[in-house]
């Protein structure tokens, strides 16, 4: 009688095909007898991670983490089970839940609502923020853009991502594709965790003349395989970056201190790749050469000391471009960092100066300085790396539109995060005679005009605003020059008809753009998101160009065709509808006003 008792307090009613034991308050196994294509996990996402290991044939194939729900069910995700054919698939659950007993345990919403099915429905449930012309992931978390490349018509996105969850875990590279950098093609997961750890951040190339061994024209990843340590691994793809396989050398760059995000490139005049690897605590640049992809050696490091010093250093790329366009070379080293950016939390940070192929030497100032210098001055702007292998010597970016600060409690959860529009990067010469960072719209954007709804309009700007309609969807993108003439500032407001408003500044005196959210819509997620975020416009003329691009849940401004950049997201409870422009201190005016609705990439 006690054993019956026992066993009929540890069960638990499930969908058909499932059977589900509880075997103590913290323990419980689930056994999957069909073969649907996936078994839909139930997920809470104020929940703390319950530890899954997939058992099939006594061995345990894949440990994952996830947020099982315990009162109520936010979303679900599916744990694809095709891999296993018609093999029985046995999940083994610990929870972190303090629990009194095992009848308290069987009440948990998972066991309720755990599902088999042959489909998963990825439809947009949060379309009031999810963004319409942006990429991001089908559903779960993401962040940093990496292993990104181009081949064969065809612009390849690999990502940081959690297919089992909305909050950063189980990082596995995701995979994107496009062939205008607008559409983007969800393909299956790239480069799952194995025994040597997570996968992080990595970059990818094209090897060309099979140097690495696995053929002509086969991609090369390298990636930072994370578990208790950090090492460098390897995967290559003979199919054009749709399936890796992992090296069976792996790691091939081992380190007894934390280092990550491998990126590499090839260097001609020396006739080797190069690698850089980010040294995190450290805040430096690590320089590796390679003849063959898989065997490294140290050259160098570049980076104590310099520019912002905060938080751990992540994410490097290095690059060559021709100044102002058509002048002399110089490199450009682009660092991200995490916490310590220009208005807290995450952001991008670059160098400028020359590289012979195994030492980066930064450029400095009159005073022998090397100056802090940002790719982007908006909040949400982080992880930003570039393409490897683009076309007609375009040196394209992308970065990820979020902030460590707050990104795991943004007001959505059947997915979290977006990237930024991809921008091209350019070097310029500023007014005090220093070298910054271009970063403008990539060309292909243009195709997302729409039919103008405002078209080459001028206004006469005073204290009393001048305002323009929207698209009804709010969906557009806003150009526009300024004169300040008079003007000590002058105003753009986004509103919609519940009040709320983002509101740009343009301040001639300072020679700054500024962007404030504090009325933007939702905020009060956390005490990091309501922010007024500021840029220098690097010119000295009473004068500004401005490209506005906005999306459900993101602002993006471009000024004087790229020379400041500005990313900050937005969570307002309606589209914005309302453009109004105003002056104060003095008239101004602003002339070839238009807004272009974007439809494409819904």
């Amino acid at each position: 009688m006690m054993i019956v008792a026992a066993a009929a307090a540890g069960a638990a009613m499930a969908a058909d095909g499932i059977r589900i034991d509880h075997l103590g308050p913290n323990n419980t196994l689930v056994r999957v007898e069909k073969t649907d294509r996936y078994l839909l996990l139930p997920i809470q996402d104020s929940a703390e991670d319950s530890r899954i290991d997939v058992i099939v044939d006594g061995k345990v194939e894949k440990t994952l983490y996830a947020r099982l729900a315990r009162n109520k069910v936010d979303f679900s995700v599916p744990l694809d089970l095709a891999p296993y054919g018609d093999r029985k698939v046995l999940l083994s659950v610990t929870s972190p839940h303090s629990r009194a007993s095992v009848r308290e345990a069987q009440d948990d919403a998972a066991w309720k609502n755990i599902t088999l099915s042959d489909t998963f429905d990825t439809s947009d449930r949060e379309h009031k923020w999810r963004p319409a012309y942006h990429a991001t992931p089908l559903y779960g978390w993401m962040n940093d853009p990496n292993g990104m490349f181009y081949k064969d018509g065809r612009w390849h996105l690999y990502y940081q991502w959690n297919p089992y969850g909305s909050k950063w875990q189980n990082m596995t590279w995701g995979h994107s594709s496009s062939t205008d950098l607008i559409h983007w093609d969800h393909h299956p997961t790239a480069i799952e965790p194995d025994a040597l750890g997570s996968i992080f951040s990595g970059s990818s190339v094209v090897d060309h003349t099979g140097s690495a061994g696995f053929g002509n024209g086969a991609v090369v990843a390298l990636y930072t395989s994370a578990a208790d340590t950090q090492q460098q691994s390897l995967a290559s793809s003979t199919d054009g970056g749709m399936t890796f396989d992992i090296f069976d050398g792996n790691p091939v760059i081992t380190r007894s201190t934390e280092a990550r995000d491998p990126n590499m490139f090839w260097h001609e005049p020396t006739g080797k790749w190069v690698l850089l690897l980010a040294h995190a605590l450290e805040h430096e640049m690590l320089v590796y050469t390679s003849t063959d992809l898989k065997n490294w050696t140290y050259e160098s490091s570049f980076g104590k000391g310099e520019g912002a010093q905060d938080g751990v250093w992540e994410c490097p790329d290095l690059f060559p471009l021709k100044v102002d366009g058509d002048g002399a070379e110089k490199w450009m080293l682009i660092c991200n960092l995490n916490p310590g950016g220009i208005h807290g939390g995450s952001a991008t940070q670059y160098f400028t100066g020359d590289f012979d192929g195994k030492t980066f030497t930064p450029d400095r100032d009159a005073e022998g300085k090397v100056a802090t210098k940002w790719m982007d001055y908006g909040k949400d702007h982080y992880a930003t790396v570039s393409w490897s292998d683009a076309p007609d010597g375009r040196r394209t970016v992308i970065g990820w539109m979020s902030n460590w600060q707050y990104a795991t409690e943004v007001p959505t959860m059947q997915f979290r995060s977006a990237n930024t529009l991809p921008r091209e990067v350019g070097i310029f010469t500023g007014p005090d005679g220093q070298l910054y960072a271009s970063s403008a719209p990539s060309p292909e954007l243009l195709a997302l005009r729409g039919k103008p709804s405002v078209k080459n309009a001028s206004a006469g700007l005073s204290s009393t605003p001048r305002t323009f309609r929207l698209p009804a969807d709010g969906l557009c993108e806003i150009t526009l020059d300024i004169n300040a003439q008079k003007s000590k500032q002058v105003d753009l407001v986004l509103s919609n008809t519940k009040g709320e408003k983002a509101t740009m500044s343009y301040h001639p005196e300072t020679q700054t753009f500024s962007l404030d959210r504090t009325l933007s819509g939702v905020t009060d997620f956390s005490e990091n998101f309501p922010a007024v975020t500021a840029s220098p416009t690097f010119s000295d003329k009473n004068t500004v160009s401005l490209r506005i691009f906005i999306d459900r849940s993101s602002i993006e401004v471009f000024g004087d065709g790229g020379r400041f950049a500005m990313t900050n997201i937005v969570f307002p409870n309606e589209p914005y509808t309302t453009l109004s422009l105003s002056s104060k201190g003095g008239n101004a005016r602003a002339s070839a006003i238009n807004v272009y609705p974007i439809s494409a990439g819904e």
